[in-house]
């Protein structure tokens, strides 16, 4: 992945309605979802959820296909893992090992959270 494409896509991601967009196209997997199921599932206006989804469709990060009346999107999973790869590639240079962190299970981050606030 180029590095203008990945600046392009990490820039959509942070916003929060465009982060919450793809990672619930995510957890969709190949099937996606139409529009409306989108906005309904995030509580987002037709005009907002159309903005955002135009965004996310402009980097890659998602695709559209017509059916019928709806137009469902997808999550594009090669584009993610070119974003990821790029980071990985480009901001682990210097040493590998520091890419090498184990990412905590959620129910360990979860007990974390609750013992640091008990």
């Amino acid at each position: 992945m180029e590095s203008k494409a990945a600046v392009l896509a990490l820039g959509a991601l942070a916003h929060d309605h465009r982060l919450a967009i793809f990672r619930l196209l995510i957890e969709r997997g190949p099937n996606g979802l139409p529009a409306g199921g989108i906005g309904e599932r995030l509580g987002l206006a037709p005009a907002t959820l159309s903005f955002h989804l135009k965004e996310l469709t402009r980097t890659g990060l998602i695709a559209a296909r017509q059916d019928g009346r709806f137009i469902w999107y997808r999550a594009d999973f090669e584009a993610m893992n070119g974003v990821v790869g790029y980071l990985t590639e480009n901001c682990c240079r210097a040493t590998g090992e520091s890419c090498c962190v184990p990412i905590p299970k959620p129910h360990i981050v979860a007990r974390r959270k609750l013992e640091t606030h008990a």
